[in-house]
């Protein structure tokens, strides 16, 4: 029998977790993440899994101290691996596992290497992303690929609904590839990371356009991507206004209309519609101003003009 220690968080952490339980692969540790009071939780907990399962669990605020290293040397463990876990991991760990530490990402390597693959996907309009499994180093998000698989993006996709897909299409590509891996036969292709880059955290008050605030100036597709991108349980696409902080929550592509200087916000034939600045339009399908709903029925009493502008 084949014995694993597993770095993991997320859903996508969950359902490898069985993948590799329901392989019948030995998990002698569990190390995950304390869960953060401050963040809103929507997804399924490892820890609780691990428990049901009887697997040891660790939450260490740093995963390659000392102490932490020591312990998952003494499991002796065949391999490592690294489910939507959010810290790098140095060599003396990824060298612990006698036969390799891998890892599952978020999209389809080389592309959209490092922090919230989906996410960004989705802000750039892509038609699909995915999961690949890849051998771990040093550098992160850069190792041979063992296996991916696709998932389309639809026009109207939010993150969470394309999140979903790739965690099945995580669980499908670990299982399909762990008989490989356990009879070492498993392929390892080398990344041209040329086709792909690498991409950073998202802080949402960073203030930057790609950081959860609203480029006035953007088209109407990049906006609507934007938005569908940072929607629930994400914290939103934003713009400071005169009525106070707009979130736009949903949007749907809707035509043309003559372009405005900057987007602006309108209500017509009982909607809320988005104006933008190359002439598309948005209809406006859930929206909140100053904490609260913004509606076609509230619109005039709340921002007490024809146009609110972004």
């Amino acid at each position: 029998m084949s014995r694993a220690v597993v770095f993991a968080y997320h859903n996508v952490g969950v359902r490898c977790l069985k993948a590799l339980i329901g392989r019948g692969v030995e998990v002698a540790l569990v190390v995950t993440h304390q869960d953060n009071p401050n963040e809103n939780i929507w997804f399924a907990s490892v820890s609780q899994v691990a428990r049901d399962y009887g697997i040891p669990v660790i939450t260490p605020d740093d995963p390659n101290a000392p102490e932490v290293v020591e312990q998952v040397q003494s499991c002796q463990a065949d391999f490592l691996f690294s489910f939507y876990y959010r810290h790098m991991l140095k060599a003396p760990l990824l060298e612990a596992a006698r036969r390799g530490a891998y890892n599952m990402h978020g999209s389809l390597l080389p592309k959209y290497r490092g922090r919230v693959p989906i996410n960004w996907a989705v802000i750039h309009g892509e038609t699909e992303t995915g999961a690949t499994l890849h051998q771990m180093n040093v550098k992160p998000d850069n190792g041979p690929i063992v296996d991916q698989m696709a998932v389309p993006i639809l026009p109207d996709d939010s993150a969470d609904e394309v999140f979903a897909k790739v965690t099945v299409a995580a669980e499908m590509v670990l299982w399909r590839s762990l008989p490989g891996l356990i009879a070492g036969d498993a392929p390892h292709v080398q990344q041209d990371l040329s086709l792909g880059g690498y991409f950073g955290g998202r802080k949402p008050e960073d203030g930057r356009p790609e950081d959860g605030r609203i480029d006035s100036l953007a088209s109407a597709e990049r906006l609507h991507d934007f938005a569908r991108a940072l929607t629930r349980p994400f914290p939103g696409a934003f713009a400071d206004t005169a009525a106070g902080r707009l979130l736009l929550w949903k949007t749907l592509r809707a035509g043309s209309a003559a372009p405005a200087e900057r987007a602006e916000l309108r209500c017509a034939d009982g909607r809320l519609w988005l104006h933008c600045a190359d002439g598309g339009r948005l209809a406006v399908l859930e929206a909140e101003l100053a904490g609260l709903p913004l509606t076609a029925d509230n619109f005039a009493a709340r921002v007490a003009a024809d146009a609110l502008a972004l």
